[in-house]
C-alpha cells in the first residue's frame, strides 16, 4: 500500500542564480517520484515580485515549498527569507536554505529568521543530486505541506 498521494502537484520555487546548480536541481527533480512543478527565479528581487504576485507574476500560484540560496544578486537571500517570514500571506511556506555557505553566523541567522532547514550544497555532482533527492523524499513525500 502506498501511503503517499502522488497525484497532487507540488509547486517548488527555486531561488538560485547559479546556472549549474539550477540544471542539477532540475535534473534531480525530473527523475523524482512526485508530480512537481519547478519554477526558477535568479535573484532576490525577482523572488519577492514572484511571491507577492507583482508585475509579470500577477497570475502565478503560491509555491508549496521554497529552495533559497543565500548569495543572490539584487537582494540577498537573507533579506528574502526575512521578507517571506514576516509576510502573513507567505510565512507558512517552508523555506529550505540550499547554499554553499558554511558560516555559523548564516546558519544561526537563518534559523532565527524561521528557515525550515539549512543544507549546504555539495561540490560533487553525484552528492548534489543525492541531496536534492533527499529534499524531495523528505519534504515532498513524508512532510504534510499546508493545503496539500
Amino acid at each position: 500500500m502506498n501511503i503517499f498521494n502522488k497525484s497532487k502537484s507540488i509547486d517548488i520555487l527555486l531561488i538560485e542564480d547559479n546556472p549549474g546548480d539550477i540544471r542539477l536541481t532540475q535534473e534531480a527533480f525530473r527523475d523524482g517520484k512526485i508530480n512537481n512543478k519547478l519554477t526558477i527565479v535568479m535573484d532576490g528581487e525577482e523572488a519577492i515580485f514572484y511571491l507577492k504576485k507583482e508585475g509579470k507574476y500577477t497570475n502565478v500560484g503560491t509555491p508549496d515549498i521554497i529552495l533559497l540560496d543565500l548569495n543572490l544578486p539584487k537582494k540577498d537571500g537573507r533579506e528574502v527569507l526575512i521578507e517571506i517570514k514576516s509576510d502573513p500571506e507567505l510565512k507558512c511556506i517552508p523555506v529550505i536554505i540550499l547554499t554553499t555557505s558554511a558560516a555559523q553566523q548564516d546558519i544561526v541567522n537563518t534559523y532565527s529568521h524561521h528557515a525550515n532547514c539549512y543544507i549546504m550544497k555539495p561540490i560533487d555532482f553525484n552528492e548534489f543530486i543525492k541531496v536534492v533527492r533527499m529534499i524531495e523524499n523528505f519534504w515532498l513525500e513524508i512532510v504534510k505541506l499546508p493545503g496539500k
